[in-house]
């Protein structure tokens, strides 16, 4: 079976991390498994790396220096623990400085000219990921374990997109295979950058902050992967965040359209993107924990697990600002919602959730409050004529909102759903700002007060009777 493993930055964040590692891959290998390695970044090394960079544009040249200290002492850390005394010592050093010295002169070089592109900005942002797939790869070594660091630029084939590329998955199968293939054969693991990619013209790029599982799922759609399996520090995907739900607990099994609502609208475990090219090759993902391998985690497949269960979990967005346009001039008008959201286009920024009344007099949408007043500028300004005439009344904007999603493959065609989640809202008088939800029935998505949103989650969780060893058939 050929596994393509994903490792998060918790996973490969230090010595006794590591150790797990090693494990885990060597009890693959050990059932006859042909292993494929994803890693991310040391946990914090990315967010070192991005702030030196950004603080070095207006000239403050300290916070580069500070991070190539932090993030030379987390990697020495694990060299000196796993690789004293080896042949994998100097060399591993000398490639964290080397990375290191590269990062320093680029940041210099941002300082002088007192620009970051983002093209500049995914060269250092991939940095820590080149980093660890060496350290990764030399700890295998040590333990007894063929393994070789690739860089994913050689494999992973993207657009221009700086930030926030896309897979091209043709050109990427291809070099993946042929990179990729023969190492398998030789039976030595490749370990491979997580998060970045490259242009046909070769020019480093980054598909998005926390893409490490999308490359993962990427490499197993290009490799033809019998299974992906993501190593994190959960227990897989849980019913709701155990940190505002106690008794939350792992959903055993998910849907590919499932999990992709869930991590659309929140939750944590898995990117957003991550699902979609396993879904085009039917490849199963498992969720599971490095520092509790045993546990089962959860699995997610191409169709639900068939339980009956309605909704499986709920997820949150929190920090969101909700945008109104309004007006009885916008009733049987068309083009106002292509116009709105053609300006909201124009700046970049992502909706998340979209409602309209049936009345057509008002649209409102959920964007990032870090988004919300460049889009509040963009609206007035392309809907100025309308505001002057009073055809659209106000374009305003309300802050400290959640989007929660209660999602579920077994809510499609039950009858009671809805009544049930705005039922037990209604009794614990939490209000419902706005609501949708989408002809697949797999998930209803409502708008409350940031400052509700956690006792939203609770009440949700208990009508559902999703604690642990109470999932109900409802």
């Amino acid at each position: 079976m050929l596994v393509v493993m994903k490792f998060g930055g918790t996973s490969v964040g230090s010595a006794a991390a590591l150790q797990q590692v090693v494990v885990i891959v060597k009890k693959a290998r050990d059932r006859g498994d042909e292993v494929v390695i994803v890693v991310s970044a040391m946990s914090g090394v990315t967010d070192l790396l991005l702030n030196g960079a950004r603080q070095a544009e207006v000239g403050n040249e300290t916070a580069s220096h500070t991070a190539h200290q932090e993030i030379q002492a987390k990697h020495v850390q694990v060299i000196e623990t796993l690789l004293a005394n080896s042949r994998w010592h100097d060399p591993m050093s000398a490639e964290i400085d080397s990375l290191l010295n590269e990062f320093d002169a680029l940041c210099h070089s941002i300082s002088v000219l007192g620009e970051l592109t983002p093209r500049a900005l995914d060269v250092i942002g991939g940095m820590g990921e080149r980093m660890s797939a060496r350290q990764v790869a030399a700890v295998l070594e040590c333990h007894h374990i063929a393994a070789q660091a690739i860089d994913a630029t050689q494999v992973i084939v993207t657009d221009d997109c700086y930030g926030a590329a896309s897979p091209l998955m043709t050109p990427t199968a291809e070099r993946s295979q042929a990179l990729l293939n023969p190492l398998i054969k030789q039976g030595i693991v490749p370990v491979v950058t997580g998060f970045i990619g490259a242009t046909q013209a070769g020019i480093p790029t980054t598909l998005g902050r926390g893409a490490s599982d999308y490359s993962a799922t990427i490499l197993g759609h290009a490799l033809g992967a019998d299974e992906v399996w993501i190593w994190t520090d959960v227990n897989g995907v849980m019913t709701a965040d155990p940190r505002v739900v106690s008794d939350a607990h792992t959903v055993p099994q998910l849907s590919y359209a499932e999990v992709g609502e869930m991590a659309y609208f929140g939750a944590k475990v898995l990117h957003p993107q991550a699902i979609r090219p396993v879904k085009r090759s039917v490849i199963p993902v498992r969720i599971l924990n490095t520092f509790q391998p045993d546990h089962p985690g959860t699995l997610i497949t191409k169709d639900a697990d068939g339980s009956g269960q309605t909704v499986k979990a709920i997820t949150a967005i929190k920090q969101l600002s909700l945008i109104t346009v309004e007006g009885a001039g916008m009733i049987g008008v068309p083009g106002v919602a292509a116009r709105t959201f053609g300006a909201v286009a124009r700046t970049g920024t992502s909706v998340l959730m979209i409602s309209q009344s049936s009345s057509e007099q008002n649209i409102c949408f959920v964007v990032p409050t870090s988004e919300a007043a460049k889009v509040l500028a963009a609206l007035k300004e392309e809907m100025a004529r309308e505001l002057e005439h009073r055809d659209i009344e106000r374009i305003w904007t309300q802050d400290d909102i959640v989007i929660l999603a209660v999602v579920g493959a077994g809510m499609k065609g039950t009858p009671g759903i809805s009544s049930r989640v705005f039922g037990t809202l209604g009794t614990h008088r939490i209000n419902v700002i706005a609501i949708a939800q989408g002809s697949s029935e797999y998930n209803i998505s409502l708008v409350v007060a940031q400052g509700d949103g956690d006792e939203a989650v609770r009440c949700i969780h208990e009508e559902f009777k999703l604690r642990a060893g109470r999932a109900a058939r409802d």
